[in-house]
């Protein structure tokens, strides 16, 4: 067996290009993923972030740069059991328990976990001796989960986990997988569902057109946005604020509620809490995640943005 350690990072991709023809779905991407690390791969329809899991996972190669899993090349990894997979359109075969499932799942991997394990990490304990076609739409993602954990990999990639899960079942996933990123694993994740971003991942990567443009905390990224929300309501709003009123750059006052944008929330309370104005229900909002999303991915953004968001992040 080979005892050589594995490196420090899980996931690197140096220079990467990949195209189709006249399209270029990934472009010079350079990429490294700690092991141990939760990270959520966003980016909109065609940012290249289908073709990036592809190369990963052995089943593309790049025309340009370097991919490693490990420090092996991904067909390498993928057959030692080091990275594998959790894809959205699949299901498990019927007609069989989920004990049953698992355990001939278990056969296919060079250094599995046992198959209680690999239940109890999932959640699916209780539910071991029922048949796959009888469980709900949570249970199955779940079972899915335990098909992959089984093999104990070092790096789980996850496409769209939780599409088209109730709000219980997608609770109910994400609690089996931090159980399992507390292991000590590396989860590489997508997903539309910004919320799971916040709760889940401790690093973001945003993609746009086959490139990073931001890489960071969840916090950093919504940063990038640049302007938080601050609002309060005056029993006597003036009418025509002076320009810059409160260090804000943007004022709205509808009746007696006035909502403020900032780049800066911290001096904008300062400067209220210090005038002569009577306020009331004061709140601050920080720029959202889906904001600073969408002006990253935004084709004029996405270009300007890229260098210093991502200096800025990291």
């Amino acid at each position: 067996m080979d005892t050589t350690p594995l490196r420090t990072d899980a996931v690197t991709l140096h220079g990467v290009s990949k195209h189709y023809g006249q399209v270029h779905a990934v472009r010079g991407l350079d990429l490294e993923i700690p092991r141990g690390r939760t990270v959520a791969l966003l980016g909109p329809n065609g940012a290249g972030k289908s073709t990036t899991v592809g190369m990963l996972l052995g089943l593309l190669a790049p025309d340009a740069g370097t991919v490693a899993v490990g420090g092996l090349p991904p067909r390498t990894a993928v057959a030692r059991g080091l990275i594998a997979a959790m894809l959205q359109d699949c299901g498990p075969m019927p007609g069989v328990t989920v004990a049953e499932l698992v355990t001939l799942g278990r056969r296919l991997y060079p250094r599995p976990l046992a198959v209680g394990e690999a239940l109890e990490l999932a959640g699916l304990t209780a539910v071991a001796r029922r048949r796959v076609d009888r469980l709900s739409g949570g249970q199955v993602q779940r079972l899915k989960f335990a098909l992959v954990a089984v093999g104990n990999p070092d790096t789980m990639v996850l496409d769209e986990p939780t599409r088209a899960l109730d709000v219980q079942g997608r609770r109910e996933f994400w609690t089996a997988m931090r159980g399992y990123a507390a292991t000590g694993r590396t989860i590489v994740f997508a997903t539309h569902y910004l919320d799971e971003v916040e709760e889940n991942a401790d690093r973001v990567v945003v993609m746009a057109r086959g490139t990073v443009v931001a890489d960071g905390t969840a916090t950093q990224i919504r940063a990038l946005a640049g302007r938080a929300t601050v609002r309060f309501r005056l029993s006597d709003p003036p009418a025509r604020p002076p320009r810059g009123w409160l260090g804000a750059g943007s004022v709205d006052i509808r009746g007696d509620l006035v909502t403020l944008g900032t780049a800066d929330p911290d001096a904008t309370v300062r400067a209220l809490a210090a005038g002569p104005l009577a306020w009331r229900d004061l709140s601050v909002v920080p720029p959202s995640l889906d904001e600073s999303f969408l002006q990253l991915t935004a084709p004029a953004a996405a270009a300007a943005a890229a260098a210093p968001a991502l200096e800025a992040a990291r």
